[in-house]
């Protein structure tokens, strides 16, 4: 039985799971073996169950570069996905994503003041905090993450409505952007496009030891979102009925922001900030599924959404070719059709997104 309020569909139609998870499998397949070395499927099959390639090159290609980045992207995939929905679900906005709150502004915000730093003491990279390369960027950007969502967080504690809690996260986001703007114009040139590079997103950064670190936290804060199905299908009918229903708004609004800004901070950290998965895959799921079960929800998200970020990952490294492509350009030239589509599906209904 599904909750009042919430629709049911296709989510308990086997062949119909079978397929997303047939899909799945043959992208990651397909996303192993094209790229501008192709590699032969045996190869790609015998590395991922834990054997060798039958050319050396082969073997270092999947290890070092593809698996590695195919790993990241369907983890970025899932946690934007579950992330994106929390937050539609949470604000009842249609056009609400997991960076709605300012996680990217913040995020931007430390990559900027490490860049003003570097430009200060010469011509050193973006990301040379204290002398520690990459790790000082994911540093950075966690740091300004966590500030700008610690504040969302605090001042979810007082403010009964989500729709303010909502615009001061967009205000939040707005002054950040501002600081960043600011920064930018004392950074050294090379500072500043190297910044602008992260700003691009990418998958291709991201190291097996940084997947050690992401992955268990993606993890355990998907698992988590299991234990609030009940309260968040509630809230799909507004608070006031929530609230009759005996579930506590200011708990669970809480728990789902820290558990957005947790998914939304991790991948911004690694991968900088990748823009339209979160909006998007949700609303694939939800017209795929045809429910707005979250005991459903959830595992799509996290299933289409891997799926979807696998392939934008392949695109942007331009199968056949040498150049990479921005990876945000990629997922927008996806996601905006999307996006017109459920305004435009909106409007049909009389609604307002």
């Amino acid at each position: 039985m599904s909750a009042p309020g919430v629709s049911a569909g296709n989510e308990r139609n086997p062949a119909l799971w079978a397929g997303i998870v047939a899909v799945a499998i043959a992208s990651v397949l397909a996303a192993a073996v094209v790229g501008s070395i192709a590699v032969p499927p045996g190869d790609v099959i015998s590395v991922i169950t834990g054997g060798h390639a039958s050319d050396p090159g082969h073997d270092a290609i999947l290890r070092l570069v593809r698996l590695p980045r195919i790993t990241t992207s369907a983890l970025v995939g899932a946690a934007l996905g579950v992330a994106g929905l929390l937050m539609q679900t949470l604000f009842r906005n249609a056009l609400a994503d997991p960076y709605v709150l300012g996680a990217n502004s913040g995020a931007s915000l430390g990559v900027a003041i490490v860049a003003l730093a570097g430009g200060a003491s010469g011509p050193a990279f973006v990301g040379t905090l204290a002398g520690w390369g990459r790790l000082g960027t994911v540093l950075a950007a966690a740091a300004g993450a966590a500030a700008v969502l610690g504040v969302v967080l605090l001042l979810a504690v007082w403010v009964r409505n989500s729709v303010t809690l909502l615009l001061i996260g967009v205000m939040l986001g707005s002054v950040t952007g501002a600081m960043v703007a600011v920064l930018i114009v004392y950074a050294d040139p090379n500072s500043v496009q190297q910044y602008m590079i992260w700003g691009l997103g990418t998958f291709s950064a991201t190291s097996w030891a940084d997947l050690e670190v992401a992955a268990p936290i993606v993890a355990v804060a998907i698992v988590v979102t299991f234990f609030w199905v009940r309260p968040l299908n509630a809230l799909l009918l507004g608070e006031g009925y929530a609230r009759s229903m005996g579930v506590d708004i200011r708990v669970v609004r809480a728990i789902v922001l820290l558990v957005a800004a947790l998914l939304t901070g991790v991948v911004t950290a690694f991968c900088g900030p990748v823009g339209f998965l979160g909006l998007v895959i949700p609303h694939l799921v939800r017209g795929l599924l045809r429910t707005s079960d979250h005991r459903t929800l959830i595992p799509g998200c996290a299933l289409v959404g891997a799926t979807l970020a696998v392939w934008c990952g392949t695109l942007a490294d331009l199968p056949g070719e040498n150049t990479t492509l921005p990876l945000n350009a990629v997922t927008a030239l996806i996601g905006a059709p999307v996006v017109i589509t459920v305004l435009l599906r909106s409007r049909a209904q009389g609604g307002v997104v």
